[in-house]
């Protein structure tokens, strides 16, 4: 459209360059040229993404191994006529795909969700004259007209600036507004330096300005952003894909273990066919663990409800053991370390210095001079502090339910703040005087100056600024006593040095006596005639909580990487403040650019500070982590935090203060936008993964031992010790009951100190196939044994069947109460008392075995005999033993583990 330079961005050109570039002019666009314009570039909005359709994306929700042996054995468990295992398995494949489908909906809304923060409505010149339009309706070379709680429609490059100020967090990370001009940057400025442009989606706070449209819908900033959020892949979670790892692997070994069986009996033994495949089919039902998707969903909605307390929001739930596994978590700066409010951290003035204390922007809090507490009565500077900062201000606080809020800039708040506290007058202090004239902020002279009076006629101007700005407009200082001193400018701007070395925001407060006459204050009457009071130094301040969080979290062997817009001495100062461990080392975003992807990554392991980052490089460095075999996690809540949310393994937005864009991407949301429940919801995530563990490790054993009675009979060619319809009816009433109650074990001793679970671990574990095939052999063992003792008891086949069917259901049980703490002994009062869930689950179970045992009417439907009481004692014994030798083993075991464990300090999230 325009002949100009595309190479040199529209930040780095005089706004006249930029208004020839695009062919427009101050007084904006004619309609019909706007016409064209809209015409060729589009709508000013997102485009919408493209959807599957709702049929298509339930039924992919099918399109899984184990679902696929489900159904198959739904099939089968039909030709048997077993009606109700039929039904169980095929509600968990509906539950699942349902489940599926709606959470895969809900992830797909991050789009719409960045879309919705493009203003509706905005003003415009057209035909030289000021109108009200769609802002979709923008097209390059419109002239917008911004005021103070405007949202930004498109990427506007100012033309016309009076103390205007723009709350960027956002996009950039910035924690207070920042002012903008129209003079043009450097072209590789970053985007929280780019003073000229206000971006779409963010919102002017203060002053007014007209800008021309630079860039629309998908070509602004946050167009970009959604841009490069679409082309994400979600990482599937590690539960997902061991689970389909795990399916195929049991998938196909029934399979050889069917057809092995069904070719031995057939071709070797010369069995009936009928018989012989029927038997096969009980074997491949006795092995598919059917129950084991159903108990695994509940244990991850039960692991919700758990995080819901604890103020953590899951969207998904396979997302909920990922984060019980993460080893590194990257959080953003702003509003989820820090409070996001700016608070007073410092004052200097002539030799003295002072520490202030306080929480946000409450007026409450100490002045402390080494180490004594100071007031106004002891000290005139803080006085002189009070007025400057409580006069030369146009911010309002407010008691808020718990706390204070504050109407207008964040900065004036804290300064506001800091007068209460010296003042001890709250929430307006000093309101003996009276303003009588003001010159506002503006960034081309970059103070704010007014002129007050009060009843007794004292007139003083206060001025407060950039310090660079201040200080040539003093001629002296206030001394101590009150008396104006000689200025020493060196040891000012020393001081100024050191306070943003340590991470300080720093504004200097000037004044000057005026007569009472004077009403009128002008530009004339500050240069040379100031004296300086001293410096404020301003922090947003660490949540206190995440300081005990960050703890946890090293304590769990989690690594904490800080990735911030923010300025790297900034960063590093919050970073040793709030605990981080590795705080000389700082990575810029223009370090991050000149890096490989193989250096960002050996960096990025190493280095917990990352400074002045755009929403391209956080979304790199989780690349970089992951690509190191890392499990991530990445907390944040703008807009610029939403592709990196989305590909964590674990997102993390903040519920508050997050944008919508960040709450949608994540697969998790805080209620409280508090880093610390970050740590609980690790520990939840951790209690989860472990119970899907018990969950596992109770289930695979039990339906292999169960699967080799059969297997074992047939080759030797003797009579089955459990008849099939028994272990389908073991299978149905221990996987809906004991199976189940494991899903509400409470989290075990040590959870918080125990290392990340590595990235690639898999789910069958070597530990757990060796628990496997140890306590299949002493099923087989046990209800072999029982069967051929109550044979040579003289009992009948039938009987010895029931003692073999019982006698697996008590090893089960026992086999429960062992699996329950898998990380510790499981003798002890703690393990035996169990939990309500479990004793309930117990004796159902007790109670239906006793029914199918002694009632007659369910004796002629399963085959069973009632078992006498002596052989009944015997089989709970045979239960003792059998929990001695798999507690024996376990503590051999743990002992063994603990002799080769790594020193607990090792710092196991870093590599």
């Amino acid at each position: 459209m325009a002949d100009r330079d595309d190479s040199v961005p529209f930040h780095a050109l005089g706004h006249r360059q930029v208004l020839d570039g695009l062919r427009t002019s101050a007084e904006g666009l004619s309609h019909a040229d706007a016409q064209l314009r809209l015409a060729e570039h589009g709508p000013n909005q997102l485009p919408e993404p493209a959807g599957r359709p709702a049929l298509v994306r339930f039924l992919l929700q099918f399109r899984n191994v184990l679902i696929y042996v489900l159904i198959g054995s739904a099939v089968i468990t039909a030709a048997l006529q077993h009606w109700v295992d039929t039904g169980v398995i095929l509600a968990v494949v509906l539950i699942n795909g349902v489940i599926g489908f709606v959470q895969e909906g809900r992830a797909e809304q991050a789009m719409l969700a960045i879309r919705g923060m493009l203003a509706p409505q905005c003003s415009v010149l057209r035909d030289g004259r000021r109108r009200s339009i769609d802002a979709a309706e923008l097209v390059p070379g419109d002239i917008v007209l911004v005021e103070a709680g405007d949202r930004v429609p498109a990427d506007l490059r100012l033309i016309e600036a009076r103390a205007l100020k723009a709350e960027e967090a956002i996009l950039t990370g910035e924690s207070i507004p920042v002012d903008k001009g129209i003079a043009a940057v450097a072209a590789a400025s970053p985007l929280g330096d780019r003073s000229c442009v206000l971006f779409s989606g963010t919102m002017v706070v203060a002053g007014t300005g007209r800008g021309v449209v630079v860039a629309t819908g998908s070509a602004t900033q946050i167009g970009q952003i959604s841009g490069l959020l679409s082309q994400v892949e979600t990482v599937k979670t590690p539960l997902l894909t061991q689970m389909d790892h795990f399916a195929r692997l049991l998938t196909g070994i029934i399979l050889i273990v069917a057809a092995t069986l069904l070719a031995y009996g057939y071709l070797v033994r010369h069995l009936v066919f009928s018989d012989l495949f029927m038997a096969v089919v009980g074997l491949s039902v006795a092995a598919i663990p059917e129950g084991l998707p159903a108990v695994l969903t509940i244990t991850l909605a039960v692991g919700v409800q758990q995080m819901a307390r604890r103020n953590a929001i899951v969207r998904r739930l396979p997302a909920i053991e990922t984060i019980g596994s993460v080893s590194v978590i990257c959080t953003d700066k702003t509003g989820t370390l820090t409070r996001n409010e700016m608070m007073v951290a410092r004052l200097a003035a002539a030799d003295r210095l002072y520490t202030v204390s306080g929480r946000g922007y409450a007026p409450d809090g100490s002045i402390r001079r080494s180490d004594a507490e100071m007031g106004p009565q002891d000290d005139a500077l803080l006085t002189a502090f009070a007025q400057a900062t409580g006069l030369c201000n146009d911010a309002l606080l407010h008691a808020h339910g718990n706390g204070w809020q504050v109407e207008g800039d964040p900065m004036e708040g804290a300064l506001m703040a800091l007068a209460g506290k010296i003042t001890g007058d709250r929430p307006a202090p000093l309101r003996q005087w009276s303003r009588t004239d003001t010159i506002p902020f503006d960034a081309a002279h970059r103070y704010m100056a007014t002129l007050h009076h009060d009843h007794e006629g004292h007139s003083r101007i206060h001025v407060k600024g950039a310090p660079e700005a201040i200080l040539p407009l003093c001629r002296d200082q206030l001394a101590p006593d009150g008396a104006p001193a000689p200025l020493d400018a060196g040891r000012w701007h020393d001081t100024v040095e050191r306070f943003a070395g340590d991470g300080l925001r720093v504004l200097a407060v000037a004044m000057r006596v005026v007569p009472p006459g004077q009403t009128v204050l002008e530009a004339s009457d500050l240069p040379g005639e100031l004296t300086l009071i001293g410096l404020v130094g301003l922090i947003d301040p660490p949540r206190p909580e995440a300081i005990e969080a960050v703890a946890d979290c090293h304590a769990a062997g989690i690594r904490v990487k800080m990735i911030t817009g923010d300025h790297a001495a900034t960063a590093r100062s919050i970073a040793r403040e709030i605990g981080l461990r590795n705080v000389q080392q700082v990575l810029t975003g223009a370090d991050v650019e000149a890096m490989g992807d193989e250096a960002l990554a050996d960096a990025a392991q190493d280095t917990d500070i990352f400074a002045r980052t755009s929403p391209a490089h956080k979304l790199r460095l989780v690349t970089a982590l992951q690509s190191r075999g890392l499990t991530v996690a990445m907390t944040g809540d703008g807009v610029n935090d939403a592709p990196a949310l989305k590909r964590a393994d674990a997102g993390i937005a903040m519920g508050l203060k997050g944008s919508a864009a960040a709450r949608e991407a994540a697969a998790f949301v805080l209620a409280d936008d508090n880093f610390a429940s970050i740590a609980a919801a690790v520990r939840e995530g951790r209690t989860v993964f472990d119970n899907i563990k018990k969950v596992i490790s109770w289930t695979l054993p039990t339906s292999t031992g169960e699967a080799m009675t059969i297997v074992v009979a047939l080759f030797a060619a003797m009579p089955l010790p459990i008849t099939a319809v028994q272990i389908l009816w073991i299978n149905l009433i221990t996987a809906a009951t004991l199976g189940l109650a494991l899903a509400f074990e409470p989290a075990e001793p040590g959870t918080m100190r125990r290392a990340p679970r590595p990235r690639s671990q898999p789910l069958l574990t070597g530990e757990l196939v060796w628990h496997i095939a140890l306590v299949s052999c002493l099923f087989l063992l046990a209800v072999f044994g029982m069967y051929f003792h109550a044979i040579a008891q003289g009992h009948s086949t039938t009987l010895a069947q029931t003692i073999a069917m019982n006698t697996m259901v008590v090893l089960e049980i026992f086999h429960l109460f062992f699996i329950r703490n898998i990380h510790g002994t499981s003798i002890t009062w703690a393990a035996a008392r169990g939990t309500p869930v479990v004793w309930a689950c117990v004796l159902i179970v007790t109670a239906a075995q006793c029914a199918i045992t002694y009632l007659p009417t369910l004796q002629g439907i399963f085959k069973t005999a009632s078992v006498p009481v002596a052989d009944g004692v015997l089989i709970i014994a045979v239960g003792v033993v059998f929990f001695g030798l798999i507690e024996l083993e376990k503590q051999i075991r743990l002992s063994f583990r603990a002799s080769h464990r790594h020193p607990p300090e090792r710092d196991q999230g870093a590599h």
